[in-house]
């Protein structure tokens, strides 16, 4: 059984940082997609990283230069570290798996066969 558990989430004024940890179990994490994806109030799930098994790294627009994403095989976990927080960032996190079979673009929800319950993300002025 797959589990995506993500933490580190909490309240932070703008312009602070959150590192948010998703560890994995129950797939093989090193050969995995992993991605963030994020729901703000009244919005829809957005894409907001992902790494390839690769290391390859892709982002949305708005979060390019303040969000890091990366993992660690090792320990089966994959962080995104928020910089520079703007109260647009407030969200809740999610953290998604990918199987290695699975296609699709990294961007889609409908391209990720797991999720996490989430973690929620509350900046403040």
């Amino acid at each position: 059984q797959v589990q995506l558990i993500e933490s580190g989430g909490g309240l932070v004024q703008a312009g602070g940082s959150l590192r948010l940890s998703c560890a994995a179990s129950g797939l093989t994490f090193s050969r995995n997609l992993m991605g963030w994806f994020r729901r703000a109030p009244g919005k829809e799930r957005e894409f907001v990283a992902a790494i390839h098994w690769s290391d390859s790294t892709y982002y949305t627009d708005s979060v390019k230069s303040r969000f890091t994403v990366s993992r660690d095989n090792a320990k089966n976990t994959v962080y995104l570290q928020m910089s520079s927080l703007k109260l647009d960032d407030t969200a809740v996190y999610y953290c998604a798996a990918r199987n290695i079979a699975t296609t699709g673009a990294v961007t889609m929800r409908d391209s990720y066969d797991y999720w996490g319950q989430g973690t929620q993300v509350t900046v403040s002025s």
